[in-house]
C-alpha cells in the first residue's frame, strides 16, 4: 500500500518543487525586487510562491552568501499588513512555523486557545514531537510546561494530554469489544448521569486512534440514540467543548475539518486572516487539493472563488497562486 500512500499525498500536495531549480538567481531576482525605491511585489509571488519549502531556504542562504542580508528580515522591511505574515509565513521550515503559531498564541496577555487546540487536534505523533524540539530551540522553554502555564483545568488536560500524542493508527485494527466498551464507558461518564466525567471523555479521545474511535462513535450513537458531537456540546462548554469536537471532527474527517476553519475564517464580516494564512500555508505541501475537494463539495463553492471575494491585492494574488488550480 505505500506506493497508493505516496500517489495520495502527492496528489494532495499543491505546492510542489520547481524543476531545474538553482537558488541563485532566485535570490538575485528577490534583491532586485526589494532594492530602492518601491518593491516588485509579483517578483515575490513568483519565485517564493513557486517554490516548495525546502526550496526557499536555499534561497534564503544564498541570499545571505551573496548580499549579507538575512531574506526574512529583508522582507518583513519592505512588505506590510497580511502580505507581509503570509510571505513570512512561507518562510519558516514547517515545524518552526507552527511553533511560532503556538507561541504567539501564548504570548503576552490573553491566549488563542482556538490555535492551540487546531495544532495540537490535527498533529500526528510526529509531528507534534517536531513541532515541541522547534519551540525548545527557538524559544528556549517547553512547549508542555507553556501550555500549562498558560491554561486550567480540563482545557490544560486535554491540551497536555494531546501534544503527548498517543493517538497515531498505524495498523488500523479496531478491536470491537474495545470499541463497544469505551462506548459504554464514554455514555457512562456523559448521558447516563448528572454532569459528565471530562477527564474519561479526554482519556478516551487523546488515546485512541481514528479508526477505533470511528468505531466508538459508531457504537455510542446506537447506545445513547444521538451522537457523540450532540453530547460534547450538551456536556461541555467553552474551549473544552472546541477542543472534543476538533478531536472528533478530524477524526471523522481530517480534510472536512481544515476545509471548515478556512471556510468560517472567510464567511461573515471581516477575515480572520491569521486563520486563513495558517490552514493553508501549513497544508500546502501536504494535502491542500484534497481540501479544497472537500470545501468545494461542503460548500458549493470553491476555494478559490471565496478568496476572490473576500481578499484583495497582493495579498489575494499570492493566496490564489498558493490554492493553484479548482478542483
Amino acid at each position: 500500500m505505500a506506493w497508493w500512500k505516496a500517489w495520495t499525498e502527492q496528489k494532495g500536495v499543491s505546492v510542489k518543487s520547481s524543476p531545474h531549480f538553482n537558488p541563485d538567481p532566485d535570490a538575485e531576482t528577490l534583491y532586485k525586487a526589494m532594492k530602492g525605491i518601491g518593491t516588485n511585489e509579483q517578483a515575490i509571488i513568483d519565485v517564493l510562491i513557486q517554490r516548495s519549502n525546502a526550496q526557499r531556504q536555499q534561497i534564503a542562504k544564498s541570499f545571505m552568501v551573496q548580499f549579507g542580508k538575512d531574506l526574512i528580515e529583508t522582507l518583513k522591511s519592505e512588505l506590510s499588513a497580511k502580505f507581509e505574515r503570509l510571505i513570512i509565513a512561507l518562510m519558516y521550515t514547517p515545524y518552526r512555523y507552527e511553533a511560532k503559531e503556538l507561541y504567539d498564541a501564548m504570548k503576552g496577555l490573553g491566549t488563542r486557545e482556538g490555535v492551540i487546540i487546531e495544532i495540537l487536534a490535527s498533529r500526528t505523533k510526529k509531528e507534534l514531537q517536531e513541532i515541541m524540539k522547534a519551540y525548545e530551540e527557538d524559544y528556549w522553554s517547553s512547549l508542555e510546561e507553556d501550555i500549562q502555564a498558560d491554561t486550567s483545568g480540563y482545557l490544560e488536560r486535554i491540551l497536555v494530554c494531546l501534544l503527548q500524542g498517543s493517538r497515531d493508527d498505524l495498523c488500523g485494527f479496531v478491536d470491537p469489544g474495545l470499541a463497544l466498551q469505551d462506548a459504554q464507558d464514554l455514555y457512562a461518564a456523559g448521558e447516563k448521569i448528572c454532569g459528565a466525567d471530562e477527564m474519561e471523555f479526554i482519556s478516551i479521545l487523546c488515546r485512541r486512534g481514528a479508526t477505533h474511535l470511528k468505531r466508538v462513535f459508531e457504537d455510542y450513537e446506537k447506545i445513547a440514540s444521538k451522537s457523540i458531537e450532540d453530547s460534547i456540546q450538551s456536556e461541555t462548554h467553552g474551549s473544552l467543548e472546541e477542543a472534543m469536537l476538533t478531536v472528533v471532527k478530524c477524526t471523522r474527517n481530517l480534510h472536512s475539518c481544515f476545509a471548515e476553519r478556512i471556510y468560517y475564517a472567510m464567511k461573515g464580516a471581516g477575515t480572520h486572516d491569521g486563520t486563513l494564512i495558517r490552514n493553508i500555508v501549513s497544508r500546502s505541501e501536504i494535502d491542500l487539493n484534497l481540501i479544497k475537494c472537500r470545501f468545494k463539495e461542503m460548500y458549493g463553492k470553491t476555494l478559490s472563488s471565496m478568496i476572490m471575494e473576500d481578499t484583495s491585492s497582493d495579498y489575494k494574488n499570492a493566496l490564489l497562486n498558493l490554492v493553484g488550480s479548482d478542483p
